[in-house]
């Protein structure tokens, strides 16, 4: 948050400044937005970070179940593998139990099977959520540079800075657009 506090206090400074100079006041204006788009990008950006850390966290917890149930199943095959090979006195039981065992065995894998489409799913949101982010941080920095650069002009009074400066922000605020159409 102090960039975003940061952002502000150049805003009022350019305000300030602007009073003074009243033919500057355009500037002090541009300043005062784009504080304001700065602010609005870097909560963007942190949100977008913050929604890319749950999307990975998400994908591990279910590849590990993934992992988990593929193990079970594994066991519950080599037991029945077990019973096959033993020559017991109730064959009635030890069917029983095969069957019992083959069926859990196919069940974990079903499981299997819809924790790993799951698993996609989250993979894809993960590497949405990344894209948005870098997006994000990207308009965030030319956005950044826009305040600084346009803020050049209250030293200098030479416009050409702030027209620099308004294409930068422009080029800035396409990105963070850019980022909120991320599918």
């Amino acid at each position: 948050m102090s960039e975003e506090m940061e952002a502000l206090d150049k805003a009022k400074e350019a305000a300030e400044e602007g009073k003074e100079r009243k033919h500057l006041a355009p500037v002090s204006i541009t300043i005062a937005t784009l504080a304001v788009f700065v602010a609005i990008v870097s909560l963007l950006g942190h949100r977008a970070h913050t929604e890319e850390i749950l999307m990975q966290n998400k994908a591990t917890d279910t590849w590990a179940y993934y992992q988990a149930k593929g193990v079970r199943a594994k066991n519950l095959e080599a037991l029945d593998e077990l019973l096959a090979a033993m020559d017991g006195k109730n064959a009635e039981k030890a069917k029983q139990a095969d069957e019992h065992f083959k069926a859990d065995a196919a069940g974990y894998k079903d499981d299997q099977k819809k924790l790993f489409d799951k698993g996609k799913e989250f993979e894809s949101k993960l590497e949405e959520e990344s894209r948005r982010a870098d997006f994000y941080d990207l308009a965030e920095v030319f956005l950044e540079v826009a305040l600084v650069v346009t803020s050049i002009t209250l030293l200098t009074g030479n416009r050409r800075y702030w027209h620099l400066g308004m294409a930068l922000a422009c080029v800035g605020i396409v990105i963070a657009v850019r980022g909120f159409l991320v599918h």
